[in-house]
């Protein structure tokens, strides 16, 4: 019982630690809450303004920016480089550098450890298994943003998978229409609000910044790392470097995109069965024959065939 107070004490140590890295971005600064402040009229110091942030804000954020620097002094510059790749595949580059999530994951760790630490010493638990809690703590805390990076990565890509197509399909009618290629990504950009039409939105800015077509495509395909993206962007720099007609090529890329979904999907389907075998055989399979020879065997019982079972 013991035990299991622990691992909930460390979950919920675990999930306020990924609260506090996501605090960063949605807190106000001072200066806007002191812009808003003047702006209603009310005269307010400084401090009152500190005082009136969140607990993340005044005490975890400053804690984390401390660790982040301390981090970035002893890591090697490779290990940031691919840190902030990860980060820019997750799509939270622009709010989570590579040094501070280094800060987030030794915060993590020294926050879970020193929770455990309180709660295992204030326990009976033998002596050893104090000091496994202890270890795994230290170790989950350090773990937990990576595994929470990681699944913000795949879920990206997959909403990006999902949406490309469709993206594709409406791409193709904007060109075939008599849009240029940036004018038709603007407008896929414009029709919907998820992380594709995030990334069009960027890769448009980049090139009316003065950044080349094909630059700016290759950044989009590195920045998401999912092949079909990867194949679209080669595409398309093929095409503007040919001379290639970008309709024919679009109508192409919308075609093997659809039927690259529709053999995925048709993939998942096929695998329906092997990932309900295991749920038939552990879960479902014992309860059905209980219920079915449940009152066979009762009446095995009662007529005395089995014994003094």
């Amino acid at each position: 019982m013991e035990v299991l107070i622990i691992v909930a004490l460390l979950a919920v140590a675990g999930i306020a630690t990924l609260i506090a890295v996501q605090s960063r971005g949605s807190s106000q600064t001072i200066e806007e809450r002191l812009n808003e402040l003047a702006a209603l009229g009310q005269s307010v110091t400084l401090e009152e303004i500190e005082l009136s942030q969140p607990f993340a804000q005044r005490v975890l954020v400053p804690a984390v920016d401390a660790l982040s620097r301390l981090a970035q002094r002893f890591t090697p510059q490779h290990t940031i480089e691919s840190l902030r790749h990860k980060l820019e595949l997750a799509g939270i580059a622009h709010r989570v550098k590579a040094a501070q999530f280094l800060g987030y994951r030794i915060g993590g760790a020294l926050l879970l450890g020193t929770a455990s630490l309180l709660v295992v010493f204030a326990s009976t638990v033998p002596f050893g298994q104090r000091l496994l809690i202890i270890l795994v703590s230290f170790a989950m805390g350090y773990m937990l943003p990576v595994i929470w990076l990681g699944s913000k990565i795949s879920k990206r890509q997959q909403e990006v998978l999902k949406s490309l197509p469709d993206a594709l399909d409406l791409l193709t009618i904007c060109i075939e229409a008599g849009l240029g290629f940036d004018a038709a990504m603007q407008k896929v950009a414009e029709k919907w609000d998820n992380e594709l039409s995030h990334a069009f939105a960027r890769t448009v800015q980049e090139m009316q910044l003065g950044k080349l077509r094909r630059e700016a495509l290759r950044s989009m395909a590195d920045s998401i790392d999912v092949p079909d993206m990867t194949s679209f962007a080669a595409a398309i720099i093929q095409a503007d470097q040919l001379g290639v007609s970008m309709a024919k090529v679009m109508r192409i890329q919308s075609d093997t995109m659809r039927m690259k979904r529709r053999q995925r999907a048709e993939e998942k389907a096929r695998q329906a069965p092997v990932k309900m075998m295991f749920p038939l055989v552990f879960f479902i399979f014992p309860t059905i024959l209980i219920v079915l020879l449940g009152p066979a065997l009762i009446s095995i019982r009662d007529a005395g065939v089995l014994g003094g079972f």
